[in-house]
């Protein structure tokens, strides 16, 4: 054989997608991310997200699971998780005895979230104080338009949804930074020290009421917030809202190949995850979407994937078939679906290029994350890996591999290592993300669309 021969029989050779990529599948691709963008556009935070997938789901077909449900094969059901979180299953034709097919995946995403005492006033200037939520860069988040979305529940019982800040003729939000002409102390420290997390406070307005008092600036927006919601100060005690960038998903480029949004970790892949489910017949394997909240703070709490809420979903349908419930996690697959990072020539040097993921070179398929050492990392067994390579490349579905930056640089999760716990073999794979955990995040049109060709391949397998 010539050296060109043994090079195309024994080395790789990643392509670009779009060199592959057909007339058809072009349309497909852009027809899927334009309901994914306006799903982005709906969806900013966790609560929206499932109260979207809820109404999406049972559009198509999906029913709430109840115990002692009688389940047969093709039916489709869903667990709505106090409004936070939902799992989703449409039942195989075999026994779950012999597994499940599972895709996991999260919709929070980094944010500014407000404390429970949040409103107050300082220089006749009305704020709310927040507390950051996830991995954030704090300098990113002063002098960008931002929106307030969550819930308030009162103290009559009734709950109140609050946006304000995503509609046109709405009025927008601001956390306030230093000029350049003062801040020779600030520009000395570092981008980590440069704006702290107390002085991430949000610019409410400066109107006072007329009359004698103090705070009057804080009464008038408690007041407006009043004639708006109906409520009182003491009801932020128990409400749940959150500051956003405001404003919709924008393509990116000049070509319109990028689509640039809040929130695409890890929404981007949730939306790859039940855009399949949704339609498709009876699989041989119960096909399992997990959409998870709380994995930008370690997957913890009630909503989170290291609660107890998927084996109660999970027991249900195990339950329907006299199976059990550790059997089904023997012989199940988990894909956990989170973004990579995608290489960016603008900071090179902290990636691994031999084995870092790239824009437009498909799904990214992440053997193990953690940081440093493997430290909290689920780290895929070879046939694990075999599995998803192989049922990728049999569907036809482009895909590329990812680790997290260099080895000494630092790292991060996901929820595979709590799939991995459950005795289930579980892989990481997910979009490529420029700028993640940034106000505005940017994928590819393409890695989006082979994210989501690869869960309906291993919904199938």
């Amino acid at each position: 054989m010539t050296n060109e021969e043994l090079r195309e029989s024994l080395l790789m050779a990643p392509k670009n997608g779009y060199a592959t990529l057909t007339a058809e599948q072009r349309a497909e691709m852009e027809d899927y991310c334009k309901r994914y963008m306006a799903f982005m556009d709906a969806c900013k935070t966790e609560r929206e997200a499932t109260d979207w997938m809820v109404a999406i789901a049972e559009q198509h077909g999906f029913k709430p699971l109840t115990a002692g449900m009688s389940l047969d094969p093709g039916d489709k059901v869903y667990y709505n998780n106090r409004g936070k979180s939902i799992l989703l299953a449409v039942i195989g034709s075999e026994s779950l005895a012999s597994g499940a097919n599972i895709c996991a995946a999260h919709v929070d995403s980094p944010r500014l979230d407000l404390k429970p005492n949040p409103l107050y006033e300082d220089g006749e200037i009305a704020y709310f104080k927040t507390h950051y939520y996830g991995g954030i860069k704090k300098y990113q988040w002063p002098t960008i338009a931002l929106a307030l979305h969550g819930v308030i529940c009162k103290k009559d019982g009734t709950t109140v949804t609050v946006t304000i800040g995503e509609d046109d003729s709405d009025p927008v939000l601001v956390v306030s930074d230093l000029l350049p002409h003062l801040a020779a102390d600030q520009m000395k420290k570092t981008l980590a020290d440069g704006i702290a997390g107390e002085q991430l406070n949000v610019i409410l307005g400066t109107e006072p009421l007329s009359g004698e008092g103090s705070d009057l600036v804080k009464l008038n927006i408690m007041k407006l917030l009043n004639e708006k919601y109906g409520i009182i100060e003491s009801d932020f005690l128990s409400a749940e809202l959150n500051i956003v960038p405001a404003g919709k998903c924008r393509e990116v480029g000049l070509d319109r190949s990028l689509i640039g949004a809040y929130g695409h970790d890890d929404r981007v892949c949730a939306f790859a995850e039940i855009e399949p489910l949704l339609t498709m017949g009876t699989p041989k394997h119960t096909a399992v979407c997990i959409l998870a909240d709380k994995e930008e703070i370690g997957s913890v709490g009630i909503s989170g994937m290291q609660s107890w809420a998927f084996e109660y979903f999970m027991e249900m349908l195990c339950d329907a078939q006299g199976v059990k419930l550790m059997e089904c996690y023997a012989n199940s697959f988990c894909l956990s679906a989170d973004v990579s990072n995608a290489f960016d020539p603008n900071f090179a040097e902290v990636s691994d290029r031999r084995n870092n993921s790239m824009l437009n070179y498909g799904v990214a398929i992440c053997k193990y994350t953690g940081s440093r050492g493997k430290g909290g990392a689920s780290d895929a067994s070879a046939e694990a890996m075999s599995h998803v390579r192989t049922t990728l490349e049999n569907a036809g579905v482009q895909w590329q591999i990812a680790t997290l930056g260099k080895v000494d640089q630092g790292g991060g999760g996901t929820v595979a290592a709590y799939m991995a716990n459950r005795n289930i073999v579980t892989v990481d794979a997910g979009v490529p993300v420029l700028s993640m955990h940034a106000p505005m995040e940017i994928v590819s049109k393409l890695d989006c669309y082979m994210t989501m060709l690869a869960c309906k391949a291993i919904y199938n397998a």
